[in-house]
């Protein structure tokens, strides 16, 4: 597993000499050894190098990565520029065009909105191929609680995207009156005509962080 260096360190460094993380640790490294697991083990902390607690605006819950061959690469909903755009990516770009005209792009490489302080975080941060939530409950959980406490507990506004009930169940953690808290049906085939659709989370983002005196988000993606 990739070492986290940079100012997440201050604030969740701690969680890496805790009991669970050990227990974590030799569960992960084992899987390694006998499975197939995505991402890479060098990907596995690629949320926190590209988006620095320091530069955190906005925050999307993902659950577990992508467990085909080749997608996951440590963000959520994300994945590498030749792999096909996933059913919920497709949902999220389709939202994105409807709400700010956005064109929709030939890739699903969301690289450029961790660059500009969009954490990109699932809640589980590894999977065995073609095993969805494998890794669940295994202490990744009590880690990214720990990521979410250190945002919450930021003394300037950051905006969160919970999309379905799984991240809208953070929402009890998240009691800093700064923070703006979006909530919507996830962006699955399964549930996005339920009010994901139509939800215009990444105009109401901008407006908030303009209104806040911040850089709003350029969400466009752009073609490769």
């Amino acid at each position: 597993m990739g070492a986290i260096v940079n100012d997440w360190l201050q604030a969740i460094g701690g969680e890496f000499k805790k009991p669970y993380y050990a227990d974590l640790y030799r569960f992960v490294k084992s899987e390694y050894l006998s499975y197939t697991i995505y991402p890479k083990a060098d990907d596995i902390f690629n949320a926190f190098h590209l988006t620095p607690l320091s530069k955190v605006k906005v925050v999307i819950l993902g659950q577990d990565p992508y467990h085909n061959e080749g997608q996951a690469h440590g963000l959520c909903f994300s994945v590498k520029p030749d792999v096909e755009i996933p059913p919920s990516l497709v949902n999220i770009y389709q939202e994105l065009h409807d709400d700010l005209g956005c064109y929709i792009p030939n890739n699903g490489y969301l690289v450029k909105w961790a660059q500009q302080g969009v954490l990109l975080l699932n809640t589980v941060l590894t999977v065995r191929a073609h095993q969805p939530n494998s890794h669940q409950g295994k202490g990744w959980e009590q880690f990214t609680d720990a990521v979410i406490n250190a945002v919450n507990s930021l003394d300037r506004p950051v905006v969160f995207l919970l999309w379905g009930r799984p991240a809208q169940m953070k929402k009890a953690m998240l009691n800093n009156p700064k923070h703006l808290i979006l909530e919507a049906p996830h962006p699955s085939p399964l549930s996005a005509y339920r009010g994901f659709f139509g939800c215009r989370h990444f105009s109401k983002t901008n407006e908030f962080l303009m209104k806040k005196g911040l850089e709003p988000i350029d969400w466009q993606i752009e073609n490769i």
